[in-house]
């Protein structure tokens, strides 16, 4: 099969045909019954390779895709799963035997696997592309099913490709839309659909660009006591600096100002990606502009964000709310999240969160969604709203929440701001991609599953609370893995993340646990 070139009018025109039969599919799967279908899985994070480098065991991130197995739940829904590297079978395992109402060798069945066997930085779609025996195996795999679609972790013109070199629909937004989640863009949006952001300026390309509006801004907001500097395309915070402004007095001179300014960003910007300085920082600045923006000030600063799906249909819905865990030297840094948020602020969330759903979907965007903000207090009580950020993608929120809808089936009540799953208790959890310990090291799959079967950790389908861990595979390697722990209350969950750690803690210095 001749596939047309990347980025080429005819690529467009097929990847177009391929998009437009997303309407007709979405409302052929919404119908009720056992509607047959197949889904490819290609959990590519198409983000900047040199970020990436910096994860520590960045490519078993692609395992926080798996809670997409909850798919096989439908009797008549296949999924083909393709990873850089095989899934150990102990992690495949895991998942299916979590499914509720399932046997699982009927989802096993079901399931096919596809690796690639490359751990290069070089992004898992990229990697497809580059193999046209494996393109032929999946499209052999994908056979004549109509109702076959390709879901991703982001989208970039590779995954455009990709959908071409498939011949099957993406669902997720179409790359022409993807300046709406760039710093840059986001700010527009927000502005577009009357929500408070903090003063700044986007489309900035260089030093001369960023310097001129750290001035500019501090000349509009003389109490600024931080800027924070941003890049149009980092993640989880890493991309951020910040520069304390308390060093020049006067401001009444700007040649003065951007002199001295140019200095201090050498020695004085704090970066939030470990081992970061400023020349590195530019370097990559220049490559993927950015923004600058006030720095919102305050101890009690609670990061909420909202998660949204916009169908091809033109729908935006509200999926759910979570409060982020952030850490770093600044609080810029995705650490984690409980869900949901917290409801004090959860109806003002849900409102502007679905302003920007409105807002993309009018402008053609489908897929899933997060909107990013900041809480500050208000004098008289109450919290204002700041949008942060739009994150047109999967993220640190997706997958948790996922894992709690394929354990329970339930859904997030935005009226309530609660998970309802049938006659079950209203379900909170804390999740983390950074459980994290040296000591860790050298544990398998299947020690990790030993210990927490022996320790009661294990998610139990009775209460429907419990630990359900991801990234399973960077646990032996890199001392690291994800986990999501679902309680009866917030407390509950919380308390089971200690628990975890400190039964992991204990249990790499023992051999009880071993069967």
């Amino acid at each position: 099969m001749k596939l047309p070139k990347p980025g080429s009018k005819e690529e467009t025109a097929r990847f177009n045909e391929l998009y437009a039969k997303m309407p007709a599919l979405w409302r052929n799967l919404s119908a009720e019954g056992h509607i047959p279908q197949t889904v490819v899985v290609v959990p590519s994070m198409s983000l900047d390779p040199e970020e990436l480098t910096k994860l520590k065991g960045a490519q078993h991130y692609e395992e926080r895709m798996l809670f997409l197995l909850i798919l096989l739940s439908s009797p008549k829904t296949r999924v083909i799963f393709v990873t850089s590297e095989p899934i150990h079978p102990f992690i495949v395992d895991y998942y299916l035997q979590l499914l509720p109402g399932i046997p699982f060798s009927h989802a096993r069945a079901r399931l096919e696997l596809f690796a690639v066997h490359d751990t290069s930085p070089k992004s898992l779609t990229q990697k497809i592309l580059d193999r046209p025996t494996l393109l032929r195996r999946i499209r052999k795999a994908i056979g004549n099913d109509p109702n076959s679609h390709l879901t991703v972790f982001n989208v970039t013109e590779a995954e455009k490709s990709l959908s071409v070199a498939l011949g099957i629909p993406l669902l997720g937004p179409d790359p022409k839309h993807l300046a709406y989640g760039t710093k840059s863009g986001c700010r527009k949006l927000f502005r577009q659909a009357g929500i408070p952001v903090s003063e700044g300026f986007e489309d900035l390309k260089n030093e001369d660009d960023i310097l001129d509006a750290i001035f500019k801004l501090k000349k509009k907001r003389p109490g600024m006591k931080k800027a924070v500097i941003k890049i149009n395309d980092g993640f989880s915070g890493d991309g951020n600096a910040i520069l304390q402004l308390g060093a020049i007095s006067d401001w009444s001179k700007k040649p003065a100002c951007i002199k001295q300014l140019r200095e201090m960003v050498k020695t004085q910007a704090r970066f939030q990606a470990p081992g970061m300085n400023w020349e590195g920082y530019v370097r990559k600045f220049e490559q993927m502009e950015g923004i600058v923006e006030e720095f919102i000030e305050g101890d009690d600063k609670p990061s909420p964000s909202v998660q949204l799906r916009i169908t091809p249909l033109g729908e935006a819905q509200i999926i759910s709310t979570h409060d982020q865990v952030l850490g770093g030297p600044d609080g810029q840094v995705f650490i984690g999240c409980t869900f949901p948020a917290e409801r004090e602020y959860q109806d003002e969330l849900h409102d502007a969160g679905l302003k920007v759903g409105e807002h993309l979907a009018k402008a053609g965007v489908v897929g899933r969604l997060a909107v990013d903000f900041l809480c500050t207090p208000k004098e008289g009580g109450g919290w204002d709203l700041w949008a942060v950020e739009i994150n047109l993608r999967a993220g640190g929120t997706t997958h948790p929440f996922r894992t709690l809808q394929f354990l329970t089936g339930g859904r997030y009540n935005h009226e309530t701001g609660l998970f309802e799953a049938g006659h079950m208790n209203p379900k909170f959890y804390f999740a983390s991609d950074n459980l994290e310990s040296e000591k860790y090291k050298g544990l398998l799959p299947e020690d990790l599953i030993d210990i927490t079967t022996f320790n009661g950790l294990h998610y139990n389908s009775s209460s429907n609370t419990g630990v359900v861990f991801h990234m399973i595979g960077a646990l032996s390697q890199f001392g690291k893995l994800g986990v999501t722990c679902v309680g009866d209350s917030p407390e509950e969950a919380r308390g089971l993340y200690q628990q975890t750690i400190e039964i992991l803690d204990k249990a790499v210095d023992e051999v009880d646990w071993i069967v």
